[in-house]
């Protein structure tokens, strides 16, 4: 995922019972020059939960590294991470997203892949794992790498980025459904299927887009995993819009953030985020698409005081 991405992603979180994954973590742009700090976000709202974007490889191959550029134990990255630590924050580490390059595409074998998947978590000192798809890979390596991480380390969720095609639809079959097919069969635990609603074409009011989305989402589910009920589905579901102007032109909007976080509540799905906290702000009202701000009229965090309605 990424601000740019003109496509509506899903993610896929996958727990132990040792484990839950987080209900609101808000994606964080590890990259992004201009950010806000952890410290800030939590003296100003409370809030202590997010996933870190982006690590990926790099010209050294099956490395980790923070948007293929600082190393994964890079100090000016980490000490901050840390810092929130032990003021009680959660992390998720997510891995792909729209630019890459991979790691699922550079680790050649399963093996390779789990240890680069267990280097980022120890050097974050987190349980929580994100794959972002938005590029083919190889299904079965990444999934018996992920089934290995959590053989080894019960306690590890896992995520999945999966594209969607619309609101009327669901994920896109070749880079969704058959991913999460592969999940299952090669025993990794899936707990979330998280929709990212975001910049795809709809007719609907976007508050009512994002809702329809996770509501195609849900059919799809219960063809992957007909033993489960639909209880069972909707704490398995997710939602992720992209706050401010899209670049298709749609807005989202506070009042969308307030219609989705009730309806979340009302149907006590899994999760909801946003992309990005680094956007959360009115500092390009009416501007152009931008990483480091929202381009509508709103106060700073406004849009995470609101998910923090969220209950679940």
């Amino acid at each position: 995922m990424s601000w740019s991405k003109s496509s509506l992603c899903v993610l896929l979180l996958v727990s132990s019972a040792f484990a839950a994954s987080p209900l609101f973590p808000v994606y964080y742009d590890t990259n992004l020059k201009v950010k806000p700090s952890f410290s800030d976000i939590i003296q100003k709202t409370g809030h202590k939960s997010f996933t870190l974007a982006f690590a990926l490889g790099n010209h050294l191959g099956c490395v980790p590294h923070w948007g293929a550029e600082f190393p994964i134990d890079d100090p000016e990255i980490l000490d901050p991470i840390k810092a929130a630590q032990r003021q009680g924050a959660e992390f998720v580490i997510a891995t792909g997203g729209a630019a890459g390059p991979y790691l699922e595409h550079l680790c050649q074998t399963s093996q390779a892949l789990a240890t680069a998947y267990k280097i980022a978590l120890d050097a974050v000192g987190t349980t929580h794992l994100d794959i972002d798809v938005e590029s083919t890979i190889n299904n079965d390596l990444v999934n018996q790498a992920l089934a290995q991480v959590q053989r080894e380390r019960p306690q590890v969720t896992v995520s999945y980025t999966l594209m969607v095609q619309g609101d009327d639809y669901g994920l896109v079959d070749s880079v969704g459904i058959t991913v999460l097919k592969s999940a299952k069969a090669n025993g990794v635990r899936v707990d979330i299927v998280n929709a990212m609603a975001m910049e795809y074409p709809s007719q609907l009011d976007w508050g009512d887009s994002v809702i329809a989305t996770g509501n195609s989402v849900l059919i799809q589910m219960k063809g992957i995993w007909p033993e489960k009920s639909d209880a069972e589905l909707k704490k398995m579901l997710g939602l992720t819009p992209m706050i401010g102007r899209n670049m298709n032109g749609k807005i989202f909007e506070l009042r969308h953030a307030q219609k989705v976080v009730e309806w979340g509540n009302a149907n006590h799905i899994g999760l909801l985020s946003f992309w990005s906290a680094g956007r959360d702000n009115g500092n390009c009202p009416g501007g152009g698409v931008s990483p480091s701000c929202s381009s509508i009229a709103q106060q700073e965090f406004e849009f995470i005081k609101i998910f923090q309605g969220f209950l679940g």
